[in-house]
């Protein structure tokens, strides 16, 4: 009974690992929702499959980990690729030749020979030369529902035809790829190389064929490998920012024996497929997948090992970011993940040391945490105590609030002097709504004010006091200060609205805000009105479902309205488009919500756009800033904090959402974090010997019974014998 009790009095019962491994090189951390649903690469393009599809596959070009702002560098490929550019005749161009003449665009991309896969059973052979598991039989597959169940694996080196296999399979008709059709935009022949592949597959399903496309035997001349080690894509036009896309997992390499593997009979019945077992060449490989459960990244033995950068901001050396300089990646052997459904127990756990970091794929819980702390001086003291690593940083994002150029009190107006009344009436709101004020009570000022719509690691931008917004702000002495509110109501009365009424008939102003998801009563929209009213500007919201409001966006027919925009690659053209008049929603169906239209603007972009980056570049981005800062076509609201929270045993923490192969980068000391978690959870004793006082109290009631019945007995019995 006692050791029993010793046992259990000993044992972590709130830890997701066995007793002894906190001392292994493990990081240990946490999924909140279901299990990633794509980790095939082609079709995944969410946030929580991140962490697995970056650490498996290894696209072209990637991030570096620590430059800011955003550098591109090679993974797979041996340098960064400049194209060679044609005009409609065939003749090459020069590098300097104008955007609008060049027709065509070739990548020829070298990829590092002896690059191998991780070790898996589509490649495995036998000693005769022949696939192991191609064709299966039903006895193989019996009792195979993870790629760990074979038990013969096999390896080949990454050549250009998996890339281009890969970019195939986007236009697969059996593979859903979200990416396709933007590709299909930019890339020879990728579209109509996707009608071919469609109307191969009716032939196929009417002479009753099934299973694998083989897609090695279907190529087009966009996308096509030179020799083993050099691919080449071809690229309509010139498109600088195509090479942000080749950083992505939708052009990340297939083998064809994996895609061939996958499609035999019985795979999907035992959920055996690339969307759950991937295969690759990055840091790490899938060991264990439950599905919402439990997934297990280990160390992929064939990975020839990337090198820690070196360089930096300037604060990283301070910080111990660059103490591993130039050693091989990845640090940690193992990643467990597990699932945790409650944010309670997830935290709980993360306090009490058993999880390294919360949630890999959320940047969330640093900002989270860090407001908390200055909620609660109690949870300040608590993480001080704990020594938790709360980072922050401002991420290539921007909340807005627009104005609709198309409407007639706070759009572009119909005449020159109409214009500007309005462009007065945007300025005098702009000056009136203290971004300052919502940034420190909404996101506890987790957040920066924006004064413009690129913002900061985007090259290109320019910080204040020299990029501030001079339409809202004054630079004094080099301190940026809001206008005064008294400019505002000048300003306003000379858009036509003395005192928040109308100069012609009295009528007081009111501005309508169209919102979904019922926005009215709530926090935010109060807060809004009440900046408003400085001016004596009534707000009228409109708050409908999403799908009404997204209507109303489409049709042009929202006064003001409040949105954001997450970068898909760290490029000024990828925020800068939201203004270009071409991409007006309500006009061209594209994502420039505000249906904004200057023509100095547009011409500036359709300049920039085809500049590759550098001064030039940068210049052009800062006029076309400036444009937007006097035309004020949104208040440019705020860039929003995102970050990590990390244990105080985990190095080389840097937050970021435009990196996602961080986990190659992060190191663990497992014997401070076995110290801390031995200090942190005591053996709690006092239950147990609660527990055995029960149990004596219970047990010897019974053994006194016991032992008068047996006393009982035997006196019976003595009688019985002297009576005889």
């Amino acid at each position: 009974m006692l050791c029993l009790l010793s046992a259990c009095s000993d044992a972590p019962v709130n830890s997701p690992y066995v007793r002894g491994a906190e001392a292994q090189n493990v990081l240990y951390t946490a999924f909140s929702q279901r299990s990633p649903k794509y980790l095939d690469p082609a079709s995944s393009y969410s946030a929580d499959e991140t962490p697995f599809t970056y650490s498996i596959y290894e696209p072209l070009y990637g991030y570096d980990y620590l430059a800011r702002p955003y550098e591109l560098r090679p993974r797979a490929a041996s340098r960064i690729s400049h194209p060679v550019y044609y005009d409609d005749q065939g003749r090459q161009l020069p590098d300097d030749a104008p955007g609008e003449s060049i027709a065509l665009s070739v990548y020829d991309i070298n990829i590092q020979p002896g690059i191998l896969y991780q070790p898996h059973p589509a490649f495995a052979r036998e000693p005769s030369g022949n696939y192991a598991y191609w064709p299966i039989t039903p006895d193989q597959l019996e009792d195979k529902y993870a790629i760990t169940d074979f038990a013969l694996t096999g390896t080949r080196e990454l050549t250009a035809h998996d890339y281009v296999y890969g970019i195939r399979r986007l236009a697969s008709p059996g593979v859903v790829s979200p990416i396709f059709g933007l590709m299909s935009e930019h890339i020879v022949g990728l579209g109509e190389y996707g009608a071919q592949l469609r109307e191969i597959q009716k032939q196929r399903e009417a002479n009753g064929k099934t299973g694998w496309l083989d897609l090695r035997q279907y190529g087009f001349d966009g996308v096509r490998a030179l020799d083993d080690h050099t691919l080449r894509i071809e690229v309509r036009g010139k498109y600088p920012q195509f090479k942000y896309w080749l950083a992505m997992t939708f052009t990340a390499p297939i083998p064809w024996e994996a895609d061939r593997f996958y499609h035999q009979a019985g795979m999907a019945e035992h959920n055996l497929s690339l969307n759950t077992w991937p295969v690759g060449t990055g840091p790490y490989m899938l060991a264990e997948s439950i599905q919402n459960r439990r997934h297990v990244l280990v160390r992929n033995p064939n990975f020839r090992g990337e090198p820690y950068p070196c360089n930096g901001e300037e604060q990283d050396g301070k910080s111990g970011l660059l103490i591993d300089c130039g050693k091989k990646t990845p640090f940690i052997d193992r990643i467990v993940f597990s699932i945790e459904k409650e944010s309670v127990p997830l935290m709980g756990k993360f306090l009490q040391g058993y999880y390294d970091v919360p949630e890999a794929d959320d940047s969330s819980y640093g900002v989270a945490m860090q407001v908390a702390a200055g909620d609660s001086p109690e949870k300040a003291e608590l993480y001080r105590d704990r020594g938790l690593q709360l980072l922050t940083s401002t991420e290539a994002q921007i909340y807005y609030l627009g104005f609709n150029w198309l409407d007639p009190v706070v759009g572009g107006g119909d005449t020159p002097e109409q214009a500007e009344k309005n462009r007065k009436l945007r300025q005098a709101i702009s000056i009136a709504f203290d971004w300052e004020q919502y940034i420190q009570i909404f996101l506890n000022d987790q957040g920066q004010v924006a004064h413009g719509p690129v913002p900061p690691n985007i090259p290109g931008y320019q910080a204040p006091p020299q990029g501030a917004n001079l339409s809202v702000y004054e630079v004094d002495g080099g301190r940026v200060v809001r206008r005064p509110l008294e400019e505002a109501k000048k300003l306003l009365a000379e858009a036509g609205y003395p005192n928040g009424r109308h100069a012609d008939t009295g009528q007081p102003l009111i501005l309508h805000f169209d919102s979904a998801g019922g926005m009215g009563s709530n926090a935010t929209v109060d807060w809004m009105r009440r900046q408003l009213k400085k001016l004596n500007v009534e707000l009228e919201v409109r708050a409908t479902d999403y799908n009404r409001f997204q209507d109303k966006m489409r049709q042009g027919s929202a006064q003001m309205f409040m949105w954001g925009w997450v970068a898909d690659y760290p490029d000024a053209e990828n925020f800068l488009f939201l203004l270009y008049g071409p991409n007006g929603k309500a006009r061209h169906g594209g994502e420039n919500a505000s249906n904004y239209q200057n023509p100095e603007f547009d011409r500036l972009f359709e300049s920039m756009r085809y500049l590759d980056d550098g001064p030039e570049k940068d210049a052009l981005v800062q006029q076309m800033v400036e444009i937007t800062q006097r035309d004020l076509p949104w208040m440019f609201g705020f860039y929003p904090k995102s970050g990590g929270a990390y244990q105080s045993w985990v190095a080389n923490a840097k937050p970021t959402q435009m990196v996602r192969n961080t986990l190659q980068y992060l190191r663990i000391d497992a014997d401070m974090r076995a110290e801390r978690i031995k200090a942190w959870n005591p053996p709690v004793w006092w239950p147990l010997w609660v527990l055995l006082a029960l149990v004596v109290a219970g047990v010897y009631p019974a053994i006194r019974i016991i032992r008068r019945r047996e006393r009982e007995t035997a006196l019976a019995e003595r009688s019985q014998g002297a009576g005889q």
